[in-house]
């Protein structure tokens, strides 16, 4: 048909028209309702596929995780077995409070078993409270000769309890040699220090949180 009988045709007779016209209305009409039924339908049910294809993937990923940590828990619970039971060898090495007394006394018997003289011997006024230890630095100054200050700096790791030798200085002395240095003691603190350092830290928050 050519352009100019399609143009006689009557839209009020569809009926009589020729296969070829029909057949092209429908395909039209056809075009049109699958467009429609997209943008008004369709789309919404793919972008909520889509979201649910991505949900799937995230729960596998999850699942694979899960199962992983599942698989290693008898390695897990045993790795934190062993960091608890070398965290407590550790703690035990720290003193309580009611064995400082006995810390500092070792310290200057390790210098006094050396032959060597305290020309200070200061424990500072306050500790430092960590999370669950306290530091004390004491401030030293021994003299003696050379081979007997390096014995008490061996002596001094050798103790049951934790002291570490911080700021160390040698120089000389009307004695032989003089060392000065920070003896850093440390001891872990009881429940109650702990409970009362944890209230400390709470009302601090709750303070800094106040609005101005």
């Amino acid at each position: 048909m050519t352009l100019d009988e399609f143009r006689r045709l009557d839209p009020k007779k569809i009926g009589s028209w020729p296969a070829l016209p029909k057949l092209l209305v429908l395909l039209a009409l056809l075009l049109l309702i699958v467009v429609a039924a997209y943008y008004f339908i369709w789309s919404d049910q793919l972008d909520q596929i889509d979201a649910e294809r991505a949900k799937t993937e995230q729960l596998k990923t999850t699942f694979v995780d899960k199962k992983k940590v599942a698989v290693n828990l008898p390695a897990y619970r045993k790795q934190l077995d062993d960091i608890e039971k070398q965290f407590g060898a550790l703690l035990k090495q720290l003193p309580g409070k009611s064995e400082m007394d006995a810390l500092l006394t070792d310290i200057n018997q390790a210098g006094l078993g050396r032959g060597l003289q305290f020309e200070l011997f200061k424990p500072a006024a306050t500790e430092t409270m960590k999370d669950f230890y306290a530091e004390l630095p004491i401030t030293i100054r021994i003299t003696g000769n050379y081979h007997d200050i390096g014995a008490f700096a061996g002596d001094i790791g050798k103790l049951s309890r934790i002291v570490t030798l911080n700021d160390i200085g040698i120089g000389p002395s009307s004695n032989g040699l003089a060392m000065d240095a920070t003896a850093m003691t440390y001891r872990y603190l009881d429940e109650s220090e702990v409970a009362e350092k944890k209230r400390a830290a709470s009302a601090a928050g709750k303070k800094g949180a106040r609005p101005k």
